[in-house]
């Protein structure tokens, strides 16, 4: 591993006996929004690359979650660049508790999705393809709306947070606690009002996904280095993802997008609103909607024949923009 830009040090990855770092892999920070320190790592291939995958997980995902999907795009010809988003993983968390799942808007965020391209963007082969997760596929679509479309020639979006279920407070009653809470000065406070971490959580009865195996990988993980673990959201945090999705509902601002979008959605979601990822495959000028199944809210982290379901479809956009 080695560091890129003069004044940053490399950065680390994670190993662990079942998810060991793929060869050749390099991780570094970048400077994001108002200068924090963000965590990346490129990836490459093991001949020629076909193209480039920048690679976005969802709220809690650090990097190291995403090895074995990581060599599944490596094996497919594609370089892959991914990150922590501020707040997790080993990127910048602006309060003192790392376990608090905070958020101060969506302008930081979308930035640093910017910046991280700019800063990797001459060792990333064309054409690039976006690949996000829950919040990740709802920041990059964001962005991607924002301008960051004219650099991409595809994406994919992956159980996309475009609704946060907040049953059993109803939707709009929640948007109105999340704002009220923020300008009370409580941004920072548990929705839930305690302290959690995800290795006190069992598998059992998890809404993410099937996979006893990969569950416990990334277990191990978090265990390995509990400064990659993050716990429950504070009401910032909410307060932006839900205005994030509210953007994202307006559909003037999804016909930006104009490349190829795949959204795949989880049929036993109980975290997103399946049937708003739906109503933006309708809107995008070119979406193609798949519904995985029986899958829970990490498809990509689900069962074999679960995941078989997304990457059939993310295989046929690909060869759409980059053919093998």
């Amino acid at each position: 591993m080695s560091g890129d830009e003069p004044g940053l040090d490399r950065a680390p990855l994670i190993a662990t006996p079942a998810a060991p770092i793929p060869g050749g892999a390099e991780a570094s920070w970048v400077r994001g929004a108002n200068g924090a320190r963000l965590r990346a790592a490129r990836f490459a291939p093991a001949g020629g690359a076909r193209g480039s995958v920048v690679l976005s997980g969802g709220r809690t995902e650090p990097i190291e979650k995403y090895l074995e999907v990581i060599e599944e795009l490596c094996a497919r010809g594609f370089a892959v660049l991914a990150h922590d988003w501020r707040g997790q993983g080993l990127s910048h968390r602006a309060l003192l508790d790392r376990l608090r799942g905070h958020a101060t808007g969506t302008d930081e965020l979308v930035h640093d999705l910017f910046a991280l391209v700019d800063r990797h963007q001459a060792r990333l082969p064309r054409p690039w393809i976006a690949l996000g997760h829950s919040m990740g596929g709802c920041l990059t679509l964001l962005a991607l709306a924002s301008g960051l479309v004219e650099r991409f020639s595809a994406a994919a979006l992956v159980a996309p947070m475009l609704r946060v279920r907040t049953a059993p407070v109803p939707h709009a009653l929640a948007v109105l606690l999340a704002r009220a809470a923020c300008l009370a000065g409580r941004a920072d406070r548990y929705v839930l009002g305690r302290r959690t971490s995800p290795l006190d959580e069992p598998f059992e009865g998890n809404p993410l996904t099937h996979d006893r195996a990969r569950w416990d990988r990334h277990q191990a993980q978090l265990a390995a280095c509990p400064d990659l673990a993050l716990g429950g959201p504070t009401w910032g945090w909410l307060d932006t993802a839900l205005r994030a999705t509210a953007l994202l509902a307006r559909p003037e601002r999804l016909r930006r997008v104009t490349i190829p979008v795949l959204v795949c959605a989880a049929g036993e979601d109980r975290v997103v609103d399946s049937a708003a990822a739906r109503a933006a495959a309708r809107q995008l000028p070119d979406g193609r909607f798949v519904l995985v199944r029986g899958a829970r809210h990490e498809i990509l982290m689900e069962t074999d024949e679960r995941r078989a379901v997304f990457w059939r479809a993310f295989d046929e956009v690909a060869a759409e923009v980059a053919p093998p």
